[in-house]
């Protein structure tokens, strides 16, 4: 199968995205107007026809002092990778980036090597020898993605330690999520454990309301964002980045994103972003108030996030990150627990990959990142 490469049209881009069943959400065309920072070109693959098979969103950030650049293409290219002349693919883009100036390409394949359902989790939370997801084994895995692996480090694609030189924006390669497809809401529910159900009646008891929010709520938003951040030690986002964020995606598609809100007497006491590609739902950002806990407000938003989610069609609610340790005295330990609650399964990714152009300057960056 011979495929040319070359730069294509945003319509181009969008177009094919909505054709598929879902793509990531950082391989819209739209979140390039999200990430400002960096420049941005929408690739496509054509087959021998001149059908569009295949498109990535690059986007492109500027070594400092130098005018080479860092490609990266987050949670892509959205192409075939499992067919079996990955190198016709990956080639000519590889051609194509450092052409266009690039000393280092970073992609995220959208490729799935490893799944584990809630019950394997739970009982290796409880094994004290058990202190990484791969320390338990699999529910399923995915005999293909392993060759995918192979053949990357075969063409001369490097995998970094959980990172490399992403500039802060490299991608989680472990994930928890809910399947929904041939699902009823009921086994949705079923399948969440009892502390979660509980909690979700609490807060009906309670009467806590979840609303969706819209622009002008955004400033309502940053204001529970700044509290998480204070109580996380994280350094929060500004409000010009969500509101960039919903117009562009929005304009794009008048459902990619939303905003929840969970209300207690009038208060906001809990609120969430989330993003929708196909039949892809992502939970996004979170973030809660300091009080009002008792009556469990992200408990009822996630419920009715993932209930609007089912009711779009989604096949897939997906709560994003997640660290891969099992252990009770991480700091990150609380979050795998959370979301495996929703029952759902942890997924693991095949990772970011880098390939050196110029292996003096991908040295230079690595360094450059490590001491930032």
């Amino acid at each position: 199968m011979s495929l040319t490469l070359r730069t294509i049209s945003r319509e181009q881009h969008l177009a094919y995205i909505q054709s598929l069943p879902s793509a990531s959400h950082c391989q819209v065309p739209a979140w390039a107007d999200v990430k400002t920072e960096w420049r941005s070109e929408s690739l496509g693959w054509f087959d021998k026809s001149g059908v569009l098979v295949g498109a990535g969103l690059v986007l492109y950030r500027q070594l400092p002092k130098i005018k080479r650049y860092l490609a990266y293409l987050p949670e892509g290219p959205v192409i075939n990778w499992y067919a079996p002349n990955l190198d016709d693919w990956l080639q000519p883009m590889l051609a194509h980036l450092k052409q266009q100036g690039a000393f280092s390409v970073k992609m995220g394949p959208p490729v799935v090597i490893r799944r584990w359902d809630a019950p394997a989790i739970k009982a290796g939370i409880q094994d004290p020898d058990v202190k990484r997801l791969r320390d338990i084994e699999a529910t399923y895995i995915e005999p293909r993605a392993f060759e995918v692996a192979d053949r990357l480090r075969k063409m001369g694609w490097q995998q970094g330690e959980d990172g490399g030189a992403g500039f802060g924006d490299v991608q989680p390669r472990y994930v928890y999520q809910v399947p929904l497809a041939n699902r009823s809401l009921d086994d949705v529910l079923k399948g969440f454990n009892q502390l979660w159900r509980r909690n979700i009646k609490k807060a009906e008891k309670a009467g806590v309301e979840v609303v969706q929010g819209g622009y002008e709520d955004l400033a309502e938003w940053q204001r529970l964002y700044e509290i998480t951040a204070i109580r996380d030690k994280f350094r929060p986002r500004p409000l010009s980045y969500f509101q960039r964020m919903w117009s562009v995606l929005n304009a794009e598609d008048p459902n990619r994103m939303r905003l929840y809100f969970a209300r207690h007497n009038g208060v906001n006491l809990s609120a969430a972003t989330m993003l929708v590609v196909g039949g892809h739902v992502w939970y996004s950002y979170g973030a809660s108030d300091n009080i009002g806990r008792e009556v469990r407000p992200s408990n009822a938003m996630q419920w009715r996030m993932l209930r609007d989610a089912y009711a779009m069609g989604a096949t897939v609610y997906d709560l994003r990150g997640i660290s891969d340790s099992l252990d009770e005295t991480d700091h990150l330990f609380g979050l795998i627990q959370f979301k495996v609650g929703t029952g759902g399964e942890a997924v693991e990714y095949v990772g970011e990959w880098d390939f050196p152009l110029n292996k003096m300057l991908h040295k230079a960056l690595d360094m450059y990142m490590s001491r930032r």
